[in-house]
């Protein structure tokens, strides 16, 4: 199989594509643009959900969405700190962006994340991370951590009166696929201090991994119109640590010794595994090898891969969101079950 790339298109210049341009000091001016959307908490509102921002790290910028699911806690009974019958699983999530772009506040996620506290329902955290190459990886994974520890200290209300601390997931679209799942690794060696954050699984969107070979999906969707490979491959250049390749650990899970010894203590753990994909994507090869190697591992996984469709196809197109929101729910609801 070819490495190349063999199409007209193929002499795309990928930061006129993202309307990018590299400054002398490692930095880079974006010129695009992404819309946002500002949070509304006002209990007042009658909107379906709220939603606040609330800072972790104000040195390094790193602050949390809630999303608050406001007409279902309205009928629910929150009366009773000490139980949790009625309080909403945590999902804690990690936007998109090729690690160099949006942010929590991009109307996008905070479209998607309202729909997910909905439909679920959920109380859901979107973090803000620190962005590539101004902060490249594991800059994202730290802040995921971090995250993470904050929540688990935090006297935040929304959080602590409506939240099920028990029954959390690590859920991230793309790159914040990807931050799931070394997020998910990291904290699976650290359970103990997490504590009473409980972790119970992971949700992997379309997560976002590569590697130095091209795999048949990225030769085959080469010019995709969502993510064209020469794209892709300079996302990795801006965030990947300087001088590695796409086959570092951070990129290519499956091409690391290491992930595999560190995978065995979330098969210990007994958290479940949810990817979710179409086959439309040119990353769907790499997704589908990370399922294969959870299964040997012993991890409990799910995959649910969809006919054509594209890469984040469900936050790019609200209308496609309902359909995943019902695996996850089902996922969330059979994890909870086998708990």
């Amino acid at each position: 199989m070819s490495d190349e790339i063999s199409s007209p298109s193929s002499t795309i210049d990928p930061y006129e594509h993202l309307q990018i341009v590299a400054n002398p000091d490692g930095t880079i001016t974006r010129n695009g643009s992404f819309p946002n959307t500002v949070a509304t908490p006002d209990p007042a509102n009658n909107a379906l959900v709220l939603s606040k921002d609330v800072p972790v790290n104000k040195s390094n910028n790193v602050w949390v969405r809630i999303f608050l699911p406001h007409q279902l806690i309205k009928a629910l009974d929150f009366s009773s700190s000490s139980s949790n019958s009625n309080r909403l699983p945590l999902i804690v999530y990690y936007h998109g962006g090729g690690f160099v772009f949006c942010s929590a506040a991009s109307s996008m996620f905070h479209v998607f994340c309202s729909g997910m506290a909905v439909e679920l329902p959920a109380v859901v955290v979107s973090v803000e991370y620190r962005l590539a190459p101004e902060n490249r990886l594991p800059a994202a994974y730290d802040d995921a951590m971090e995250t993470l520890h904050w929540i688990k200290n935090t006297q935040e209300e929304w959080l602590t009166n409506y939240a099920d601390f028990s029954c959390c997931f690590l859920m991230g679209g793309s790159a914040g696929g990807n931050i799931a799942y070394y997020a998910g690794l990291r904290a699976a060696a650290g359970v103990e201090d997490l504590t009473p954050l409980k972790i119970r699984g992971l949700i992997l969107h379309h997560p976002y991994f590569g590697g130095v070979k091209r795999t048949e999906s990225e030769l085959r969707l080469a010019n995709d119109s969502v993510l064209q490979l020469r794209v892709n491959d300079l996302l990795w250049e801006l965030s990947l640590p300087i001088g590695a390749d796409r086959d570092h650990e951070y990129c290519n899970p499956t091409a690391a010794g290491s992930e595999s010894k560190m995978m065995e203590k979330i098969k210990l753990l007994g958290w479940k595994v949810l990817v979710t994909g179409f086959y439309g994507d040119p990353l769907v090869d790499r997704q589908i090898e990370l399922v294969k190697m959870m299964k040997q591992i012993g991890v409990e996984v799910e995959d649910n891969f969809g006919e054509g469709g594209s890469h984040g196809l469900e936050v790019l197109d609200p209308s496609k969101a309902k359909a995943l929101n019902l695996i996850i729910k089902d996922f969330i609801s059979s994890t909870k079950l086998a708990a």
